[in-house]
């Protein structure tokens, strides 16, 4: 009888769970193209993007994924700011 070791639970962790592809997805639906080439300007936003050539750019790019990344919890971060906001 052997135990398998659980993954860490991350409770407090928005990225835990999410997908590189759900980020880049969440972040183009919630943008757009236009408005994500400004905000991270990389060429896989700005020429031709897609959500498969900006996975490939985005996973041989540590630098450009922490830039992804930050914009998704920033995105997060507003929405749920502008959900608690009294309507007036």
């Amino acid at each position: 009888m052997t135990d398998t070791p659980h993954p860490a639970e991350q409770p407090r962790n928005p990225l835990h769970g999410v997908t590189l592809e759900a980020m880049v997805r969440a972040l183009e639906a919630h943008y757009g193209w236009i408005e994500l080439s400004r905000r991270i300007p990389i060429r896989c936003f700005t020429h031709d993007p897609s959500v498969n050539s900006s996975l490939r750019f985005l996973r041989k790019t540590p630098w450009a994924r922490e830039k992804v990344e930050g914009l998704y919890l920033f995105m997060l971060r507003d929405s749920r700011r502008q959900q608690r906001a009294p309507v007036r």
